[in-house]
């Protein structure tokens, strides 16, 4: 497996990017932890509306799930968006059962995926850097090579 670099230059094209990633982890893994990385306001909600829409979850029905800290969707496979912003120690974690869903099935996607005690096993790893307003560099880690052959250049 290799680090892909993906640069996309709107909300939609980081949309259509997490639409891909979605389809890949559906059709391919059918269980996933999708860990993100990124600054506030950086895309990690756009681009996990895209990632549950290839599930089949509309758009609008995915928000910031920052005041639920999880949010289950009953798609196949089953849906978590989970957000642990407002979680401030690795207690908390344990506290809240995050585990549980991580360990559950299913694909989950996980925002402020650095508050995590420890990177869940076979993860999926998404950087995502602020170029501009409307551009992001986004580093994928943890896909096969196979999944993204067009728009994609293996990062260096």
């Amino acid at each position: 497996m290799s680090y892909f670099r993906v640069i996309t230059r709107s909300q939609a094209e980081t949309e259509d990017l997490g639409f891909k990633i979605g389809q890949a982890l559906k059709t391919n893994l059918k269980s996933a932890n999708v860990c993100l990385y990124g600054d506030l306001g950086a895309g990690k909600t756009t681009l996990i509306k895209g990632i549950a829409s290839a599930l089949g979850i509309s758009k609008r029905d995915v928000g910031s799930a920052s005041f639920v800290i999880v949010a289950e969707y009953e798609t196949s496979p089953l849906f978590y968006h989970i957000d642990l912003y407002r979680l401030e120690r690795a207690e908390d974690v344990e506290a809240m059962g995050i585990w549980e869903y991580l360990e559950a099935g299913g694909i989950s996607v996980i925002e402020w995926a650095e508050r995590l005690p420890e990177t869940p096993d076979n993860a999926v790893i998404v950087k995502i850097g602020y170029i501009d307003e409307d551009s992001r560099e986004i580093i994928i880690e943890g896909i096969p090579d196979s999944f993204f052959e067009e728009k994609t250049v293996p990062a260096k």
